[in-house]
C-alpha cells in the first residue's frame, strides 16, 4: 500500500506512549490506530494519472493509505479490512456517466462493495453527468478541474458519510430550477455548462486567458480546457471562429 509520510510520523509520535503499556495494550492501541486510518482505493485504468493523483493527494495532506487498482477485477481480488473506513475513487477519464457501459460498471461497483462509498472522478463537470452518477449510487462526483486540496476534502467527506457535489453543479441546478418557471430558457444553457458560459462571455469581450483565469478564480490551464471544449461543441478551430459563431447564434 502506498501511504504518506504522515503514517510514519504518527507511529513515531505514538511509540513513546506505547512504551509504557503492556504488549497486549500496545497491540490493541496499534489496531485502534489502524482502524481510524481510512483506505483510498483508486480505480483507474490510466497508470500515469493514477500514480500522479496518489502522490498529489498525499502531498496535500490526505491522511489515508492508498491502494491503486487498474481494473475492477484487481479491486475485487483485494482482501479489504472491513474494520477500517474504505473509500473507492473511480476514475472515468473522458468517459461519461450517461454511457450505458459506464452506468453498468458504476452501478455494479456501488452494489458489490456497499456500504463502501464510491466517488466518481471524471473530465466533465456538466450537471447531467453529476446527477447520473448520484442516480447510480455514487456518493460524490469530482470533476478533473477540481483543485487537489478540494479533491482530498471530498474524499474525507465521503469517508465521513457525506456526499460531494461540485459548486458549479449546484449553481447550474439552481439556475435550471429558476429557469423552469420562465417561458424562454437562456440560449446558452442548453449547450454549455455554467462555467463554460462564463468563459464564453469573457471571450466575447475579447479577454485573454490570463484575465479570464483571474476573474473566474481558475488556473489558466483550466480556462484552456474550457475553451477547447467550447470549440469542440461549436466545431470551431480557433477563438476568433468561436466568437464569430456565437455572434451568429446568439446576436444578443
Amino acid at each position: 500500500m502506498h501511504s504518506g509520510t504522515w503514517r510514519k510520523d504518527s507511529r513515531e509520535n505514538f511509540a513513546p506512549v506505547l512504551g509504557y503499556l503492556s504488549k497486549e495494550s500496545q497491540d490493541q492501541a496499534s489496531k485502534s490506530l489502524d482502524a481510524e486510518t481510512g483506505v483510498l482505493l483508486l480505480l483507474d485504468s490510466r497508470a500515469l494519472q493514477r500514480e500522479c493523483l496518489i502522490e498529489c493527494l498525499v502531498a496535500h495532506g490526505l491522511e489515508m493509505e492508498t491502494v491503486p487498482c487498474s481494473t475492477a477485477s484487481e479491486l475485487r481480488s483485494l482482501k479489504l479490512d472491513t474494520s477500517r473506513k474504505n473509500v473507492i475513487l473511480y476514475g472515468l477519464g473522458n468517459r461519461k456517466t450517461t454511457e450505458p457501459a459506464v452506468v453498468g460498471e458504476l452501478t455494479a461497483l456501488v452494489q458489490e462493495f456497499a456500504p463502501i462509498p464510491v466517488l466518481v472522478l471524471a473530465e466533465s463537470e456538466e450537471l447531467v453527468y453529476v446527477v447520473k452518477a448520484l442516480e447510480c449510487g455514487a456518493k460524490g462526483y469530482i470533476p478533473e478541474s477540481t483543485r487537489i486540496s478540494v479533491c482530498a476534502e471530498a474524499i474525507n467527506l465521503a469517508m465521513a458519510g457525506g456526499v460531494y457535489v461540485p459548486a458549479t453543479s449546484i449553481l447550474s441546478m439552481k439556475k435550471a430550477i429558476v429557469q423552469g418557471g420562465e417561458s424562454e430558457p437562456a440560449p446558452l444553457s442548453g449547450m454549455f455548462t455554467q462555467r463554460q458560459q462564463e468563459v464564453i462571455m469573457a471571450l466575447r469581450r475579447g479577454k485573454a486567458n490570463k484575465i479570464i483565469a483571474y476573474e473566474l478564480n481558475l488556473r489558466e490551464s483550466t480556462v484552456k480546457v474550457h475553451i477547447r471544449n467550447i470549440m469542440k461543441k461549436l466545431k470551431a478551430t480557433n477563438r476568433t471562429e468561436v466568437a464569430y459563431k456565437l455572434s451568429e447564434m446568439f446576436p444578443n
